[in-house]
């Protein structure tokens, strides 16, 4: 089994080379990292390929003798970039992945920017078959094409692919920078546009955590992942029969409500709130048909998200870096 990877250095693609080598079921099988900015160190287990995806010479060379593909590189929000990588990329990727002899299986990690996550209202759990919806901006979109672009390259040419659908991905001490009214924040919304800048000011120096409301003046639900639980639902994607041309929806087992939030870090660590309307709307992954056919189960709750965050300590050589806009 040799195993591409794309998107090697970031945040899933790390986890995952490390799941993967400690894993005994896979205890033969080989990594061919895709790097393009970063790198990673080559073992007598991982080779590095250069380049970009959106070269086809280069996405040929590195697909070369592949069993399988995890393809987890993107673009945020980068117009300049993101149909050349993005989307051009994935075609080279599935143009030479369809060609190959020695090519057996696909993965791809979508996200939950293709449904919109919380720009628009849904009646009722959001399941696989939830019809596609982008948010402004040509991230969202991207994330469309690419699972349409995997799903019709199975209709064509009955590729053995799949789609294992994100919503935020969680690491570290994420979360709690999701939290910040400070210039630290991670993600969005930035809240400190959102309320006066004194009144920002006030509550980043006071550990005040903002309490997100949706359209209809109620706490926001919001769909989350820890790492972790998504490079475990790989690793039984992996090889497995019944992924062959399926999307599944790969979260928490609730989503994040941020008045819970709220009343556990008041409860724990006698953190204050404030109340922040928005026009988002709540919703709620369902993830049970990642559960039936790949028997995964997540195992951060709302608890462990907030706890593993905020005991997290930074060592000074691992410093908070974002490597993307968006």
């Amino acid at each position: 089994m040799l195993i591409l990877v794309t998107g090697a250095t970031g945040k899933v693609g790390r986890h995952f080379i490390a799941g993967l080598l400690d894993d005994p079921r896979f205890s033969t099988a080989r990594i061919r990292a895709l790097c393009h900015n970063r790198s990673c160190d080559e073992t007598d287990r991982i080779t590095v390929t250069r380049g970009s995806i959106s070269d086809r010479d280069v996405v040929a060379a590195a697909l070369r003798g592949v069993t399988h593909v995890v393809h987890l590189a993107t673009c945020k929000e980068t117009p300049q970039d993101v149909m050349d990588v993005t989307v051009k990329g994935l075609f080279w990727l599935l143009e030479e992945f369809r060609a190959s002899a020695s090519a057996r299986q696909f993965i791809l990690i979508g996200g939950d920017a293709g449904i919109g996550h919380f720009f628009y209202h849904h009646d009722g759990p959001i399941t696989e078959k939830t019809p596609h919806q982008a948010y402004p901006g040509s991230y969202a979109l991207s994330k469309v094409l690419e699972e349409v672009m995997l799903e019709q390259f199975g209709v064509q040419y009955d590729l053995n692919g799949c789609c294992l659908r994100a919503p935020w991905i969680m690491e570290k001490d994420d979360f709690k920078y999701t939290l910040s009214f400070g210039d630290d924040v991670f993600g969005g919304p930035d809240w400190k546009t959102m309320v006066p800048e004194a009144d920002a000011r006030r509550y980043a120096a006071d550990g005040i955590v903002p309490l997100l409301l949706d359209a209809d003046g109620r706490p926001l639900k919001r769909n989350f992942v820890h790492v972790d639980d998504l490079v475990a639902a790989i690793l039984a994607a992996l090889d497995n029969p019944r992924t062959k041309r399926q999307l599944f929806n790969i979260c928490m087992d609730r989503p994040v409500d941020y008045r819970a939030v709220a009343d556990y870090l008041a409860v724990t660590r006698g953190f204050g709130s404030i109340d922040i309307p928005s026009q988002y709307h709540s919703n709620w992954m369902d993830n049970s048909k990642a559960k039936y056919l790949l028997d995964w189960q997540p195992k951060y709750d709302l608890e462990l998200l907030i706890d593993s965050a905020w005991k997290y300590e930074r060592s000074v050589n691992d410093p908070r870096i974002v490597w993307y806009p968006g």
